[in-house]
């Protein structure tokens, strides 16, 4: 993974997001040798969600009103449907996501966050991992049976994708699309 040493990924979350798939990802990116930092709409701390009830506090590094998608390499977006509606409610969020998704950055999206490509009207042509209960959102885009798919510089994933595998998918993902090359599909 010598292609994420030194490298800015933006996690975007709001209260409610999927605490494992932030907390797997972020561990494995930072001991790549990542600069992982939190943006959120939340101020100071931001609460996740872990199985059935409210998780952990995360402190939030960088307000989402600062952050554009050229001061970062790659973009993670945990699922989460809670973190996901506030997400969903804050016009930065949309442009924060044109902006990576124009530029072909590296993009993970996790669980209903590829609701934030029909956002931005970004889905169209895509083939992206979705459930049963979005896939009509999806419509625009192929909807793949796998757990994980990869168009391009985005890789998309059910919401039940195991931890480990979500992980190591995104970190070969994002050391693939910044080391110049595509990651290889799921």
């Amino acid at each position: 993974m010598e292609n994420l040493a030194g490298k800015k990924i933006a996690v975007l979350v709001a209260n409610g997001f999927e605490e494992t798939h932030m907390t797997d990802c972020q561990k494995a990116l930072i001991a790549a040798g990542a600069q992982v930092k939190l943006v959120s709409p939340e101020l100071n701390l931001v609460n996740g969600w872990h199985e059935t009830a409210w998780g952990h506090f995360f402190p939030v590094d960088v307000p989402i009103a600062k952050v554009l998608a050229s001061d970062y390499d790659a973009l993670l977006v945990p699922g989460g449907f809670r973190g996901l509606e506030r997400l969903r409610k804050n016009p930065h969020t949309s442009r924060i996501v044109k902006g990576f998704v124009d530029a072909a950055k590296p993009i993970a999206m996790v669980g209903h966050a590829q609701l934030l490509l029909v956002d931005v009207e970004r889905v169209e042509g895509r083939t992206v991992a979705g459930g049963e209960e979005i896939a009509g959102d999806l419509a625009a885009a192929t909807v793949a049976e796998d757990l994980i798919a990869v168009d391009a510089s985005l890789l998309t994933a059910k919401d039940g994708v195991e931890g480990e595998a979500l992980k190591e998918k995104v970190l070969e993902h994002f050391d693939g699309v910044l080391g110049g090359g595509l990651a290889s599909a799921a």
